[in-house]
Parts: structure tokens; sequence; C-alpha cells
């Protein structure tokens, strides 16, 4: 999980300056050692879940846009897990 734990923070902290709560999951990331994503997701607030489902849409289109599908892939299995 640690290559979807980074491409998560990534995404989430360019939200920090907007959204206080992207910095709260971004600490949970940094400071969380999860060891899978299911693991992580049951970690979250329903508010957390809320606002990576609004987030990780546009972040799993870009990456497909960009050819990458690992990143892809891997952001995409988060966001089922969401549900």
């Amino acid at each position: 999980m640690e290559k979807t734990q980074a491409y998560l923070r990534e995404i989430v902290s360019t939200y920090t300056e907007t959204y206080p709560l992207s910095r709260k999951i971004c600490q949970r990331l940094e400071n969380g050692s999860y060891p899978s994503e299911g693991a992580f997701v049951k970690d979250l607030t329903a508010e957390e879940i809320e606002f990576l489902n609004k987030i990780l849409p546009e972040a799993i289109e870009y990456a497909n846009n960009e050819q990458d599908g690992i990143r892809a892939k891997q952001l995409n299995e988060v966001y089922e897990l969401l549900y």
C-alpha cells in the first residue's frame, strides 16, 4: 500500500490550502502505516470518505489521460472501497 498512500497523499495535499479536512487526511496518511487500502478506508471518518469521493474521480481521470495505468488502478481501488 506504500505506493497507493503516496499517490493519495500527493492528491490530497493539493487541496490543503482550500479544504482543512485535506490536512487531516494528509496527516493520517503520513502518520499511519496501513497494511492495505481497506485498513486505510476503515480508519476514515464519514466526512473524510465524502471528501475523497469528491476528489478521486478527477484524479483517476487525470491518471488515465496521462496514461498512468498503475496510478489510476491503485486510486480506483481506494475509490471503490469508499462505498
